[in-house]
């Protein structure tokens, strides 16, 4: 395939036409990702894919759009409080009142995530360690886009790792 530019990740240049059509490169996976993605390893009778060429084979612009969404979401800022965009302001009336107006408890509350909701029909139940690198990429990606989007503003992300057999328990939550 002249031309062609592999993905990041390729260490042969050995390539094929896969069954879906895709162009399937060769490569050695990296063992954190192998274990969080066990499907790649399974790919090229077993030699394994790499994670763009997959998501590549796997992926549509559709499901990419809604990840973009919830990864790198709107927020706004109302009362002094940061929040997903489109505030319920009757719940947050309701919140503040249950709270005695403690705005960092309002906001911890109706802006936190359980990780594992963000897929509640999957087939098999997620690792641990998946649901906490899937938990920090989002840390990560809130604060980077919070502090885009509101500039000198001291927003915390919190996601605790604490050591959990209740995978429901890893949780992310924003507040001022």
């Amino acid at each position: 395939m002249p031309g062609r530019v592999p993905p990041r990740g390729l260490v042969t240049d050995s390539i094929f036409q896969g069954a879906t059509g895709c162009v399937v490169y060769y490569y050695v996976m990296s063992e954190e990702i192998n274990k969080l993605i066990p499907e790649l390893a399974e790919w090229n009778n077993g030699d394994g894919i790499d994670i763009d060429a997959w998501a590549q084979c796997v992926g549509n612009f559709e499901h990419a759009i809604a990840y973009a969404e919830l990864f790198w979401p709107e927020f706004e800022l109302y009362d002094g409080c940061a929040f997903f965009a489109g505030i319920d302001k009757r719940n947050y009336q309701d919140w503040m009142k249950s709270t005695n107006g403690d705005k960092t408890s309002v906001q911890a509350v109706m802006n936190h995530t359980h990780i594992v909701d963000l897929f509640p029909n999957v087939k098999e139940e997620p690792t641990r360690e998946q649901v906490v690198h899937l938990g920090r990429k989002l840390k990560d990606m809130w604060e980077t886009k919070l502090k885009r989007d509101f500039p000198g503003q001291e927003i915390t992300v919190s996601f605790p790792e604490d050591e959990s057999e209740d995978l429901l328990s890893y949780e992310i939550t924003f507040f001022i």
